[in-house]
């Protein structure tokens, strides 16, 4: 009986996507979107129930939400008179704040302990994926601003999800922490430089206001973030429960609102745009692993470091397509490269973590011991 249970979200699933199918062939595009948003609910339902699963029933709700926002669109756009959009700022904030809440100065302390390896890593980040992206985004052909939106994720610090997803593949969680937290903090001169130089041939870019950007959406977030955990975090661990759930709606809220808002562009661009940044990110996961063992980093820390190349901050991206008033365009490539980056990320993670590079476990006890 609870096996029938378990299965019955799945095979509902199965039964609304396959109607969701014969409504769009049908014309019907609405009832299409409703039985294809019943069917990823029901599939992240399902998968809930299944611990090996468990890790991609996140991003396919976040698909249940895209459809939703590429459906009713009217309805992530204003509330009363109040511009939906306003509220990508303040829901990034809010997610930096939570980051920071869960580090203390001590994640900084890697840089001590593995200088070499969290300089090839800072230098591979900022180095493949800003040159990969305008490369796609000159071969693909995008209109000026959608390519602009590739490069800025290109340009953009390591992902906040790279921590979590460094840990299921069970690769040098410290070494991605320490990575993560170095490009976050180097990101408001590198982004703007980077975007300046790339970017800037797709639509004007000021070095200056994105530098304020940054600063305002990220760090000083994060700082807020850090200093709350030292002084406060005792008194309100709370947070530690509440804090994730509030970033994964606020980052689900985040691409619903894009979606929303860039509807025509994206059923236009939408899978050439799928196929670009997948392929973004899948280059840059080679280049960043092959990178490390080209300069003499272990597996180990060489996966970690295709971890931290591949996974880039798009919150970060989307705040700042909103701060361009570019968020229908410039915001797409951000809005699309998340839930492929989660899904895919998370299926490598999995499949890291049961195959451990022989001779490359950290030692139990000692999480900052670089691996030779």
């Amino acid at each position: 009986m609870r096996d029938a249970l378990k299965k019955a979200p799945l095979a509902a699933a199965l039964l609304a996507l396959g109607a969701a199918g014969y409504w769009f062939a049908s014309g019907r595009p609405v009832a299409g979107g409703l039985a294809l948003t019943g069917g990823w609910l029901l599939l992240a339902a399902g998968m809930m129930q299944r611990p090996r699963l468990q890790s991609f029933a996140y991003p396919v709700a976040i698909l249940a939400s895209v459809t939703v926002a590429l459906t009713f669109p009217q309805y992530f756009d204003h509330v009363g008179s109040f511009p939906v959009k306003n509220l990508i700022v303040p829901l990034l904030q809010l997610i930096t704040f939570g980051v920071g809440c869960t580090m203390s100065w001590r994640d900084l302390a890697g840089v001590l302990k593995m200088p070499r390896a969290v300089l090839i890593g800072v230098l591979c980040h900022y180095t493949i994926m800003p040159f990969v992206g305008f490369t796609i985004a000159k071969v693909f052909g995008f209109p000026p601003e959608i390519a602009a939106g590739v490069v800025l994720v290109g340009c953009m610090p390591s992902g906040l999800a790279s921590n979590v997803i460094a840990f299921i593949a069970k690769a040098n969680l410290a070494l991605s922490v320490t990575v993560t937290a170095v490009s976050t903090l180097l990101a408001p001169v590198m982004t703007p430089l980077l975007m300046n130089y790339l970017g800037g041939q797709f639509v004007p870019v000021s070095f200056s206001a994105m530098f304020v950007d940054i600063l305002k959406l990220v760090i000083i977030p994060i700082f807020l973030g850090v200093f709350f955990h030292q002084f406060f975090h005792h008194k309100a661990k709370w947070l530690d429960v509440v804090m994730p759930k509030l970033s994964m709606v606020g980052i689900a809220g985040i691409i619903v609102i894009i979606t929303a808002a860039g509807r025509d562009n994206l059923l236009h661009v939408g899978p050439a745009l799928v196929a670009a940044m997948f392929l973004h990110m899948t280059v840059g996961v080679l280049l960043g692993y092959w990178g490390g063992r080209l300069f003499g980093l272990s597996r180990l820390n060489s996966r970690t470091i295709a971890i931290e190349v591949g996974m880039q901050n798009g919150g970060l991206a989307s705040g700042i397509a909103a701060q361009m008033g570019l968020i229908a365009t410039v915001g797409l490539a951000p809005a699309v490269n998340g839930p492929i980056m989660n899904t895919t990320f998370s299926l490598l993670a999995t499949w890291w973590g049961r195959r451990a590079p022989e001779g490359d476990t950290l030692p139990v006890g000692n999480p900052l011991q670089k691996v030779t």
